[in-house]
C-alpha cells in the first residue's frame, strides 16, 4: 500500500474505508456492513441514501455552489433561515449560518459580548456554563466547555472569564433523600450564586445544552430546573445561549430540543442534524433584541467565516427539514424512541454493569458501573466504553463511547442516537448487538478481575 498522509483521529487505529451507504446501513471496501445506531454522532438523522437531500445539493451546485457573503445572499440561505424562525421560540429572529457546532457556540459568545458593548455595559465579560457539558473544539467553546478530558492539555489557552457551575444529573450527583425538584432548585441556584460572586454587573451569558449530550451521555434536566435558570437570567440581564448542537433538529422529538422544557432562550446553536451529514452546516440563531442592538448600533459583528451561509449546505438543510415534515419524522422520533428506551430497559435495566439508562427521543446514554447499588464507576484504565465500541463495530454495530462521564477522569457511557428512519427491526438489531457486545467485553472484564 502507497503511504498515507491523512492526520487520523487516533494515529494507532487504522479504519476501513467506507465506500457507500444505504438507509441506516454503511458499507466498506471489503463489503462489510455496519448498522449505524449513533449517527456517527448524532449526524445522520436521515441515513446515508437520503434522495431529495443529495439531488437539491446537486440541483444547487449546478446553480451556485458558493458565493462570499460580503457581496451576496442566496436564495438557500435565505429560505431556511426563514424556515428556523418559523420554528423556532417566538423571541427568536435572525439566523446566522456556519459550518459546524464549535463555530456555531463561539458566534453566540462573541455576538454575546458584543450585544452588551452596542448597549453600553462594557464590563460584562463573563460566561457561566456547567461543568461535564461540551460547546465545541475551539478555544473560545472549548473554554465555555466542562469537558475536562478535552481541555487539560490546553488550559494554559483557556479564556479566564468563562466559569462552571455543577452540572444537572440527579441519578449521579443528588444528596440522599432529596427530591428531584429540590435537587434541580439547588443546582440551578448554583447560578445565582456565581453571579453574585462575580458582579451581576459582570455576567454577559449562561451557556448549557437543554439535555447533556457526548460528555454525560443524554442526561435530561429535572423538572423545574430550567424555570428557575430562566428567573435567574432574566432577574439579573443575563442572555441564555442553548446550545443544542447535539440534541436539536429534531434529535429529541421536537425540532428544538428547548421546547420540551418550556425554555425561551436568546441564542441557539444547531448543527449536526441540520445538514443530516451531507453537508458541513450549522447556525446561531439569535432574539430580535440582540440584533436590533447591532443593527440600531455599529452596524456590523466583528465576526465571520469564510464559508457563512453556503449556498450548498444551506440548500440541504432546507432540504432536510423538507424530509422531516413530509415524512412526518419528528412522530416517527417519539414513536421510534418509545420503543428503543422500552427495549433497553427490558434487556439492560437489571444489568449488573449498567447503573442508569436515560434519554429523549432518539437520543439514549447508557451509564455503565462496576456496583449497582454504590454507582461506583470502572477503573478509567480499563477504558470500558472504548472496548465497547470496538467490540461492537467488530459485530457491525455503530455506537458512540465515551469515559470521564463523572468528573472528566472517570465513569463510563455510551450513546445511541440513530437515525430518524429506523424501521422496528433496526432497533431489534441493536438491542441484539449489544447485548453480544456486553456479554463480549464484560465475559473479559470478569476473567480479569
Amino acid at each position: 500500500m502507497s503511504a498515507k498522509h491523512v492526520f487520523p483521529r487516533h494515529c494507532r487505529v487504522e479504519p476501513p474505508v467506507v465506500v457507500r451507504g444505504d438507509g441506516p446501513w454503511l458499507f466498506d471496501a471489503n463489503g462489510k456492513k455496519y448498522l449505524d445506531a449513533c449517527g456517527g454522532a448524532a449526524v445522520s438523522c436521515l441515513g446515508h441514501s437520503a434522495k431529495p437531500v443529495l439531488d437539491a445539493v446537486k440541483d444547487q451546485l449546478d446553480k451556485i455552489a458558493w458565493a462570499h457573503t460580503s457581496f451576496f445572499t442566496s436564495e438557500p440561505a435565505e429560505k431556511l433561515a426563514d424556515k428556523l424562525v418559523e420554528l423556532a421560540p417566538e423571541n427568536i429572529d435572525r439566523v446566522y449560518f456556519v459550518s459546524g457546532g464549535s463555530e456555531a457556540t463561539e458566534s453566540a459568545i462573541k455576538l454575546a459580548r458584543q450585544y452588551f458593548l452596542e448597549i453600553g455595559q462594557p464590563e460584562r465579560k463573563h460566561v457561566i456554563a456547567r461543568k461535564q457539558s461540551y460547546h465545541g473544539n475551539t478555544l473560545g467553546a472549548l473554554s465555555a466547555g466542562g469537558n475536562m478530558w478535552r481541555k487539560a492539555q490546553f488550559e494554559p489557552l483557556m479564556v479566564p472569564s468563562m466559569v462552571h457551575i455543577d452540572a444537572c444529573h440527579f441519578w449521579r450527583f443528588a444528596e440522599e433523600g432529596e427530591s428531584e425538584f429540590e435537587y434541580g432548585q439547588r443546582v440551578a441556584n448554583q447560578l445565582e450564586e456565581m453571579i453574585l460572586q462575580l458582579g451581576p454587573d459582570t455576567v454577559a451569558a449562561f451557556i448549557a445544552e437543554p439535555i447533556v449530550g457526548a460528555t454525560m451521555g443524554a442526561v435530561p434536566p429535572v423538572e423545574g430546573y430550567y424555570d428557575r435558570i430562566q428567573e435567574i437570567c432574566k432577574k439579573y440581564g443575563v442572555l441564555l445561549i442553548m446550545d443544542e448542537v447535539m440534541v436539536g433538529c429534531g434529535r429529541t422529538g421536537t425540532f428544538y430540543a428547548s421546547e420540551h422544557y418550556g425554555i425561551q432562550p436568546d441564542m441557539i446553536c444547531i448543527a449536526k442534524g441540520i445538514g443530516a451529514g451531507i453537508q458541513p452546516l450549522a447556525a446561531m440563531l439569535c432574539s430580535k433584541e440582540i440584533y436590533a442592538a447591532i443593527e440600531n448600533g455599529s452596524g456590523f459583528f466583528q465576526h465571520g467565516h469564510t464559508y457563512l451561509a453556503h449556498p450548498a449546505a444551506c440548500a440541504a438543510g432546507l432540504a432536510v427539514i423538507e424530509e422531516i415534515e413530509r415524512n412526518d419524522l419528528l412522530s416517527r422520533v417519539n414513536l421510534l424512541g418509545d420503543r428503543l428506551q422500552s427495549a433497553l430497559v427490558r434487556e439492560f435495566g437489571q444489568h449488573p454493569f449498567v447503573g442508569n439508562i436515560r434519554g429523549k427521543g432518539l437520543f439514549w446514554g447508557l451509564e455503565l458501573v462496576a456496583d449497582r447499588s454504590s454507582k461506583a464507576p470502572f477503573d478509567p484504565k480499563l477504558g470500558i466504553a472504548g472496548k465497547l465500541k470496538k467490540s461492537a463495530f467488530e459485530l457491525g454495530l455503530m455506537i458512540y463511547p465515551m469515559g470521564g462521564t463523572i468528573d472528566g477522569k472517570s465513569g463510563d457511557h455510551i450513546l445511541l442516537a440513530p437515525p430518524f428512519i429506523y424501521e422496528d427491526e433496526h432497533i431489534d438489531l441493536v438491542i441484539d448487538r449489544l447485548r453480544q457486545t456486553f456479554d463480549v467485553v464484560f465475559a473479559e472484564y470478569a476473567k480479569s478481575s
